[in-house]
This record gives structure tokens, C-alpha cells and sequence, in this order.
């Protein structure tokens, strides 16, 4: 397995055949990277559905504007600024059209035994606590806590600065914080 990763020719190699009129090869670069960006997105509280079209947007995007890509060894990079940018847009599209979660009610359709309530409150806080944050915060605190990314990368995927990535990644810590510690206060 090993000698077949080291065959697989890198992404920079990849879109320079591309821009050379070779289609295919940009299917095998939306093959190595469809899974990360989906569950980027998915990171981001959109939905399935949506998040797949905004994927295949991504990717649409991607090649019409490959030969804008400066670095073609950085393609991932590239690639997943376009596709969080599509992500910005479209959250914001919704804040736009939204109506307050207070105005919704929601529904559990099955019983919940005591610890499994407690378990469905914790995870119901924990999401109320992430919806909270805005979207930088939510977006550093996903990808540092959840796709386990380094610093490097997220400042790399975000244009900002690493000290910029890691504040973010601290404040949304510290409101997550504070917030579950209001939910655990009105709950005793």
C-alpha cells in the first residue's frame, strides 16, 4: 500500500496535466479531496444536501478558475478558500431569510430515558453553545477541536494569521465555556 501512495502523482502534477487538457486528472483531484471538504462543510452546520451542492460548486469553480491557482502544489489550499468562501456566503444567505430558533419548536419523537435526556440536553447545549458563536469562532473552533488541524493549516485555509487562528480557537473555547456553564446554572 505504501509504494502505491508513493505512485500517486502529487496535486501539482495533477493540475498541470489539467491545464494541459487532460480532464481526467482533475477527477482524481476531486476524488482525493471530496471527503475533507464535505466534512469541512458539514463542520459548518449545513446540510447535507446543501453541503454537497456547495462541494460540487467548489470543484465547479475550481477548474473553470484552475489557471488562476498560483501554486499549483498548494491546490487543496486553494481549493478549500473557494469552497469556505461559498460557505460564508451561503451562511450568511440564511441569517438573511432565517427566523429565530426561539420561533421554532422542535419535536423528539422518541422517549428519553433519564440518562439519554441527559445526554440529548448536553448535546442540545453544547449545539445551542456552537450556534452562538459567530462564524470565525465556530469555523477556528471546528476545524482546530474537530478536524484536528494544525494552526499552520487553519491560517493557511483562512488567510489569517496563525496568533489570529489561535485567538479565535481561545475565545470560542472561553464562550463555549461560558455558555455551558449558564445552561449547567439554569438547569440546577
Amino acid at each position: 500500500m505504501h509504494a502505491f501512495a508513493a505512485a500517486a502523482p502529487a496535486d501539482g502534477e495533477l493540475v498541470g496535466r489539467v491545464l494541459a487538457g487532460d480532464r481526467e486528472s482533475y477527477s482524481t483531484l476531486v476524488r482525493r479531496h471530496q471527503e475533507a471538504l464535505y466534512r469541512f462543510v458539514r463542520g459548518m452546520r449545513i446540510d447535507p444536501d446543501v453541503a454537497a451542492d456547495l462541494v460540487q460548486d467548489g470543484f465547479v469553480r475550481g477548474y473553470t478558475r484552475l489557471a488562476e491557482c498560483r501554486d499549483p502544489e498548494r491546490f487543496r489550499v486553494w481549493l478549500f478558500r473557494i469552497v469556505r468562501n461559498l460557505c460564508l456566503d451561503h451562511l450568511k444567505n440564511i441569517r438573511r431569510r432565517s427566523v429565530p430558533l426561539d420561533d421554532v419548536q422542535l419535536v423528539d419523537e422518541r422517549p428519553a430515558p433519564g440518562e439519554e435526556l441527559a445526554r440529548h440536553e448536553l448535546g442540545q447545549g453544547i449545539q445551542a453553545a456552537l450556534d452562538g458563536l459567530n462564524d470565525e469562532l465556530r469555523e477556528a473552533f471546528l476545524m482546530k477541536h474537530w478536524e484536528e488541524r494544525s494552526y499552520q493549516e487553519m491560517a493557511e485555509l483562512t488567510g489569517a494569521s496563525v496568533s489570529a487562528m489561535k485567538m479565535r480557537v481561545l475565545r470560542a473555547r472561553e464562550a463555549l465555556r461560558d455558555a455551558l456553564e449558564d445552561t449547567a446554572d439554569a438547569h440546577a
